[in-house]
């Protein structure tokens, strides 16, 4: 196998190496058969849609012809996009230890740290602090490291945290150095570790101190003055008018730690920089893109350092020595020049045994990546990303026109921050009005790029086209980490903003399948194109989990039969090699069969759920301008009840939103009906012969095992329960179904 080495020069030693995943080659052989059986089915769907038409047949023949056409077309085409990710699959290497060989640490890049949080109440601001701490704690030199915390719910309740967590980072720090802490999130460290020498239980006193305080200030809603001991947290909070609300509050930027501080070790401290950007309502303020972007421009005011790291509120840093990895390419000259990003793995911590619900999402958070990192790199998903701050601002031969000099990416600034910034400049930049007066174009060229909930596949996919290029970055002791839903509606929701945020770029001047493919190429272009295309998924599965039912329910048969047509082979075949494969993908990446079931058996609910209503809401803002969700928060408060449901591996359905649920739910409804009808009444009453209706049998046979928990929901009496409303919901929408296509199957 092909092993790459990567240096600058002969005398250098590598920091990086990759090789092609053996399976790539396999699929290459194994992609021309599967692409000949999908060119004959449509063959044979098409010489059937052609002799129903010629022939007069009944509407019963034609459409059921028709929408299978359809269904197949979508899944013939994200498959074909999809091989994209498997033509050169990457595996990366870095060789940290000879990072300090190619550049003294007094040479490292400065680095600014991006965390973005919004509603204190969804989003506990213990938790972010605590990510803020793990990447304070870095093992980098801390005056080359600022983090910047980005509260868009403007809470007197987060800066709160983050006043506590300054205090606390003093003894942190130099405790985690002392003793070779790994995991330097403090609410892991602790959990995991037994404080039995008297330091550790100091600290531990004093982390539980901070917590306990952080966490009353939430329960009870506001900052007590109490807790208000020194004049310039009065001077902090003092900037919060009395008309301050979520949505309408000035421009307030407060520096809780900088480097000329010293930890109790007397070595320096990072910086540690809270802003709230003005918001004001009636003014668009972008969501998170928007967030972002202000981060960007204050920043740049302030440090302006050539690196960022984008972290979410509920991601942690797991290892001390990430940024150290990635300037094994940030180095790199050879890779420099054009490197816009290293994208880490999304990995999350508290998964159940088997994944009940495939939050792991293998095949697009790590097959996909690593597909694509043989081409021109991966999407970023928003969170564990290091950026180069240039990629934000034009291609790499060209820098975009800048508002003013002092927003230069190349800008070096050599004074250290000091607790009195230049708040005219950044009360301009971080203003709510700056970017519609703004001559630069800010989320069109420039920046995190708006007209999508998921802004940062839509910025990547730009970069991409602006010639950046990407790596993907999968160490063996993991980077970061995430939290998880542990309810199965929380998890659909989340689905749902990001089916919307794919469609909304799919039916944009920047649909992929035809711009990407243009400009990237067929590979980058499809495999850009494949992550719009996801939600479009909901199409066939809908019509595959509703349409051999019905059929069946009505006594009508759609498919060949079983021993009579050789045609029928080519169903079995397409079943099992695509889902052979994706299992064989699955355990390649470090899975197992169960959890690649429970992945399979999530999507399918995905699709005639989430994806569904992804739909109905886009079509719904686009024809009348209307809509029913904003950016869609995930709450990262989960339930104690429901993470021991989750741990025991059982469906939790929850009734905040049982409508959700309804697809589903009709789909196990009418796949038990019409097998039970199928097999009890068409075969062992009628006598008919199972040959006619085997196709549809084992459809509807796949969806009631795949449906078992929705049946075991039904049937609880605990808090477990499938809602009833649901249930009953859905079987009366069957029962409409059921009548609505009789007109269909009995013309």
């Amino acid at each position: 196998m092909a092993i790459n080495n990567v240096a600058s020069a002969a005398a250098v030693p590598p920091l990086n190496t990759y090789r092609v995943v053996r399976r790539a080659y396999f699929n290459r052989l194994f992609a021309p058969i599967y692409f000949s059986a999908v060119a004959a089915l449509f063959y044979n769907h098409f010489h059937n849609l052609l002799r129903h038409l010629s022939s007069s047949s009944p509407v019963a023949a034609v459409v059921p012809t028709l929408l299978l056409i359809l269904a197949d077309f979508i899944f013939a085409l994200i498959w074909l996009t999809n091989q994209s990710f498997r033509y050169r699959p990457l595996i990366r290497r870095e060789f940290v230890e000879n990072v300090e060989k190619v550049s003294p640490p007094a040479d490292f890049p400065a680095m600014d740290v991006f965390i973005c949080t919004a509603d204190p109440f969804k989003e506990p601001p213990i938790a972010t602090a605590n990510a803020a701490l793990s990447v304070l704690a870095y093992d980098y030199p801390p005056e080359k490291l600022s983090v910047y915390v980005s509260d868009d719910g403007g809470s007197q309740l987060t800066m709160f945290a983050f006043m506590e967590a300054a205090k606390f980072a003093a003894h942190w720090l130099p405790f985690c150095r002392r003793n070779g802490v790994l995991d330097r999130h403090p609410e892991m460290f602790f959990g995991s570790c037994r404080a039995d020498d008297p330091e550790t239980q100091k600290i531990k006193v004093m982390y539980e101190s901070m917590k306990t305080r952080a966490e009353r200030v939430v329960e009870i809603g506001k900052v007590p003055q109490e807790y208000i001991t020194e004049e310039f947290q009065r001077e902090a909070f003092s900037k919060w008018t009395p008309d301050s609300t979520k949505h309408d509050h000035p421009t307030i930027l407060q520096v809780l730690m900088q480097n000329n501080d010293k930890d109790t070790s007397g070595a320096p401290l990072p910086n540690l920089i809270y802003l709230a950007r003005e918001k004001k309502k009636g003014v668009p303020h972008q969501f998170k893109a928007g967030a972002q972007n202000a981060l960007l421009r204050v920043s740049a005011m302030i440090t302006n350092s050539p690196l960022i790291l984008m972290m979410d509120s509920d991601y942690i840093s797991t290892d001390p020595i990430t940024v150290r990895r990635i300037l094994c390419y940030f180095l790199d000259p050879a890779i420099r020049p054009t490197l816009a990003y290293v994208q880490f793995p999304q990995i999350y911590m508290g998964l159940n045994k088997q994944d009940l619900y495939g939050n792991e999402c293998k095949k697009w958070m790590h097959a996909g990546p690593h597909g694509g990192d043989g081409l021109d790199g991966p999407s970023c998903v928003g969170t564990g990303v290091f950026f180069a701050r240039r990629c934000f601002y034009g291609s790499p031969r060209e820098l975009s026109p800048i508002d003013f000099a002092e927003m230069n990416p190349d800008r070096v600034i050599e004074k250290p921050l000091t607790s009195q910034p230049p708040m005219d400049l950044i009360n301009k930049v971080g203003g709510c009005h700056f970017e519609a007066q703004s001559k630069c174009q800010w989320g069109q060229k420039i920046g995190f790029r708006y007209g999508s909930l998921i802004e940062d596949y839509l910025t990547s996919f730009q970069m991409h086209m602006d010639g950046w290029k990407t790596v993907w970055c999968n160490p063996e002791r993991p980077a970061f980490k995430g939290e998880t839903p542990c309810t199965l509606v929380s998890l659909l929701v989340q689905i749902k903003r990001w089916g919307l945020g794919f469609l909304e770029v799919l039916y944009s001047k920047y649909c992929p399948l035809f711009i990407g493919i243009k400009n990237l190429g067929f590979l980058m272009g499809g495999a850009y194109s494949n992550w719009a295309l996801w939600p479009l998924s909901s199409v066939p599965f809908t019509i595959y989990a509703f349409l051999p039912a019905l059929a069946l329910l009505h006594g009508v048969s759609i498919f060949p039969k079983v021993s009579a047509d050789p045609w029928f082979l080519l169903y079995p075949f397409l079943f099992l090699a695509a889902y052979g494969y994706e299992m064989f993908e699955f355990c390649c990446l470090g899975s197992n069969p169960i959890k690649w079931w429970n992945a399979q058996r999530m999507f399918m609910i995905w699709c005639t759920s989430s994806f569904n209503f992804a739909h109905f809401e886009f079509w719904l803002k686009t024809i009348l301008g209307r809509t029913t969700t904003s950016f869609g928060l995930t709450s990262k408060v989960n339930d104690a009840e429901h993470v021991r449901c989750y741990e025991r591996g059982e469906f939790e359905f929850g009734a905040a939103n049982p409508t959700i649920l309804v697809p589903p739910t009709m789909a196990a409804v009418v796949s038990l009906v019409a097998l039970v009808q199928g097999a009890a009444v068409e075969v062992g009453v009628k006598g008919r012969a199972w040959e006619e209706i085997g196709v549809q049998l084992f459809l509807c046979g796949f969806g009631v095992v795949n449906s078992l928990p929705f049946y075991k929901g039904m049937v609880r009496g605990d808090s477990l329960r499938l809602p009833t409303s649901t249930t009953v919901m859905a079987s009366l929408f069957v029962v409409v179904l059921y009548a609505a296509t009789y007109f269909v199957f009995k013309s």
